[in-house]
């Protein structure tokens, strides 16, 4: 097994107990019409099911159960299980970075398009090897018009000036780094100049969230002012009425692509790529761009043009759009939560 992606020891033991209390899995998921989906809850396990379970897979008799966790103790799981000859999961939802880290490990399956119908319209840069990429954005600025001007970028942004007016999410922490790297010298491949703004920022009185939907909340209540999030998210709160306006910075706008990926010992692998053809259908992508404001990876989803114009970027935008080192940040993913979790939120 590669060392280069290794988890501690407290997430690998939480992995371990995770497989123990997950042990009624398995079983269902013998059933030849049960997929068994590993992802984050909250708001994206619902447009799951609401554009992809409901719809798509529920009539054909498919039966989908979610294995709901953040995705650290997911590739925990997943690597406790390496010794299984059946795992627990036949699907896993993951980040691009994520992807890459477990394929490094030996636990993905590589994928087989020519079973997925749908990946005729998918765009090559989401066809990876061991993975699909779903919906993507891109790291952009959010603040609240009424209580500042608009930042120029993530400098601009994560600085201590703004006191406990800023908000940064925990779970989000590479991309944290990775825009406070942009903001003080670094780059996709040197996070180290960003540790430095961070802990000022703290240090001023910066607020940390656990989830997306804790600092949703609190730039609904103005307890906070700017943050940053993927673009994607502050489209979702607009629909939902969150005075929130997004910036694109002008550091580089670093991408995002959630997609899935297939553990090679998935117990039902015709239902895991059932769910993948299925997640590329048009008109799931096309839910997904409206529901969520995430942009299709399929290239014959229609997205209306209102819609279009919120979630995607202009062309001169897309020219600062820059691509994640997936093997920089899974090479220095245990090192990186350490100094997160005992020097930055401690």
């Amino acid at each position: 097994m590669s060392d280069r992606f290794s988890l501690n020891r407290r997430a690998l033991l939480g992995g371990t107990t995770a497989l123990a209390a997950g042990a009624a899995f398995p079983a269902a998921a013998q059933d030849n019409k049960r997929i068994v989906v590993g992802t984050w809850g909250g708001d994206y396990s619902r447009l799951l099911a609401k554009n992809i379970e409901t719809p798509l897979l529920a009539p054909k008799g498919w039966d989908v159960v979610k294995d709901e966790a953040q995705v650290d103790p997911r590739k925990a799981k997943m690597m406790a299980e390496k010794v299984l000859r059946r795992g627990t999961s036949d699907i896993q939802g993951l980040s691009a970075n994520d992807m890459f880290e477990m394929n490094e490990q030996g636990l993905l399956e590589q994928i087989d398009y020519s079973k997925l119908a749908n990946a005729k319209n998918l765009m090559p840069a989401m066809k990876y090897a061991y993975g699909v990429g779903h919906i993507y954005s891109g790291k952009v600025v959010l603040f609240n018009p009424k209580l500042m001007k608009a930042p120029d970028g993530f400098a601009d942004t994560l600085d201590p000036k703004h006191g406990d007016k800023l908000g940064i999410i925990d779970i989000q922490r590479p991309y944290n780094m990775l825009a406070a790297a942009l903001a003080s010298g670094g780059s996709v491949s040197n996070f180290e100049p960003g540790k430095e703004r961070l802990l000022a920022c703290k240090k001023a009185g910066a607020r940390i969230y656990p989830t997306n939907e804790a600092l949703a909340q609190a730039l609904k209540t103005e307890e906070i002012a700017c943050c940053i999030m993927w673009k994607a998210r502050a489209v979702q709160w607009q629909n939902a009425g969150i005075n929130v306006e997004t910036v694109a910075p002008k550091e580089g706008v670093p991408m995002y692509v959630s997609g899935f990926g297939m553990p090679k010992n998935a117990p039902n692998k015709a239902g895991a790529y059932a769910y993948l053809d299925a997640m590329l259908a048009a008109s799931a992508q096309e839910g997904f761009a409206v529901d969520m404001g995430y942009n299709p990876t399929v290239t014959d989803a229609k997205v209306p043009a209102d819609v279009q114009k919120r979630i995607g970027f202009t062309d001169e935008e897309k020219k600062r759009l820059i691509d994640l080192d997936y093997a920089y940040m899974g090479k220095n993913d245990s090192a990186f939560q350490d100094w997160w979790n005992k020097s930055f939120k401690a």
